[in-house]
């Protein structure tokens, strides 16, 4: 048996097409369902549903085989996984933003400091050090565009997708750091150990990507 994991919402969503691509069908509606692992149509895969952060984790140590988890998630993971394939799903962006009548140019002058509030700690310190601005890191894990209305942190850096929740506060988006989507990532191991069916699953999810290019 195989097991993908998978994360509910937009990544479930979008890999429902690729699936089904591949000859895949997940036997069960999660918006339904109280189950968190899934059957599908093939015999030998079974999907388990965990929290986005939590794929990295279920793939590295075994708990899955094979999952499918944003750019984002990983570099942040930084696992060290096998990572064959960009799904092209889930797009959107990390970015730095500000209120609208902070001056971000001028706080971010070499040698610098700025307060920066962030779930993307790792990224963020890296994107800053490159443009030799030191940072005080605030981690948060929701209503990231709280921080600096309320004058926690002077920036963030979140994910952004079409802008609208930045704008509806007020806040501008001044800096991309990197475009973000769904990769499939894989547990060596188990590409050792299970090759031949592993190796079909990614050929498969492969030739589902081309075909929507």
């Amino acid at each position: 048996m195989i097991t993908l994991a998978l994360s509910k919402g937009r990544i479930f969503d979008e890999s429902l097409p690729l699936l089904a691509a591949a000859g895949i069908e997940v036997l069960d509606d999660p918006e339904t369902s109280r189950k968190l692992i899934l059957a599908t149509s093939r015999a030998d895969l079974r999907v388990v549903l965990v929290r986005a952060s939590d794929v990295p984790t279920y793939v590295q140590y075994g708990g899955a085989h094979l999952g499918v988890a944003g750019l984002d998630v990983l570099l942040e993971h930084d696992d060290g996984l096998y990572r064959p394939l960009d799904l092209a799903i889930a797009r959107c962006r990390l970015s730095v933003a500000v209120r609208e009548d902070f001056d971000y140019a001028n706080a971010v002058r070499q040698g610098s400091r700025i307060r920066v509030a962030t779930k993307y700690t790792q990224m963020a310190r890296r994107h800053f050090a490159a443009k030799g601005v030191h940072v005080d890191l605030i981690k948060l894990y929701g209503s990231m565009e709280l921080a600096p209305l309320t004058g926690l942190a002077d920036a963030i850096v979140d994910l952004v997708s079409t802008g609208g929740t930045l704008r509806a506060n007020r806040l501008l988006e001044v800096e991309q750091i990197m475009d973000i989507s769904a990769r499939l990532v894989v547990n060596p191991a188990a590409l050792k150990i299970r090759r031949e069916p592993m190796r079909a699953l990614i050929d498969a999810f492969e030739r589902a990507v081309q075909e929507r290019a």
